[in-house]
């Protein structure tokens, strides 16, 4: 670690602007080191606050039925919602899929947290792909569960071709790919009543949760909603 207490994992070009892994240890609290994002030069996720991240595939397993379960994973970030899931003995699979290849070598070279569980859990499949390009097509195969940690809400999404998911008929498409009771749950880091009246019109059941914490970073109470519907 650096004498500034910051130190640049890696750092590359993307499609959505410049992106860093770095980690660094707090001054508030010596001794406690985090790994974070940034894209585009904004501060986008953190291995200090992972609890809406987590909650989002606990929630959803809770929720689904039966064995055996086969779940998709749009983000892979820093892969606290795809290793949530894979704790669950009635998971068989966990398939995240990921825009950023750089995101996904991270993972492959040990600069996340939890890259040591992950890399030896063989029920992950971890592959290069948009995941919303995927839920607007014909599915190839069906999911109990579909969870999305993508953009940071449903109205302020990290690019402008992500806003037909949100929709009806985007929702309705998505919907396609999940197998009968099958879920899809979406992580918003804002409340959004339009996208969860767009979900109720196309799924029977909807559930929005909020998931507050404390951010002593900033010393403020933050709230993150999660977006649970069932078919």
């Amino acid at each position: 670690m650096s004498k500034i207490n910051l130190e640049i994992l890696a750092y590359d070009d993307s499609p959505l602007g410049p992106l860093c892994l770095r980690r660094r240890e707090l001054l508030s609290k010596p001794g406690t080191f985090v790994t974070e994002v940034t894209l585009n030069h904004e501060f986008l996720m953190s291995s200090l606050y992972t609890d809406s991240e987590s909650e989002l595939a606990r929630i959803a397993i809770e929720m689904s039925v039966g064995e055996h379960l086969k779940v998709l994973v749009g983000g892979l970030g820093l892969g606290y919602t795809a290793y949530q899931a894979l704790r669950s003995p009635r998971v068989a699979k966990v398939e995240v899929v990921d825009l950023l290849p750089q995101v996904i070598q991270w993972l492959k070279d040990g600069l996340v947290p939890l890259s040591q569980e992950l890399n030896a859990e063989p029920r992950l499949d971890v592959q290069q792909g948009d995941v919303y390009a995927r839920l607007a097509g014909t599915p190839d195969r069906l999911f109990d569960a579909i969870l999305i940690d993508v953009d940071h809400s449903p109205d302020e999404r990290l690019g402008e071709e992500n806003a037909s998911f949100y929709s009806v008929d985007g929702l309705r498409a998505a919907k396609e790919h999940l197998a009968p009771n099958g879920l899809l749950a979406v992580w918003s880091y804002a409340e959004s009543s339009p996208f969860a009246d767009a979900l109720r019109q196309v799924f029977d059941h909807v559930r929005v949760e909020p998931v507050t914490y404390d951010n002593q970073l900033i010393d403020e109470r933050l709230t993150d909603w999660l977006f649970f519907a069932k078919r």
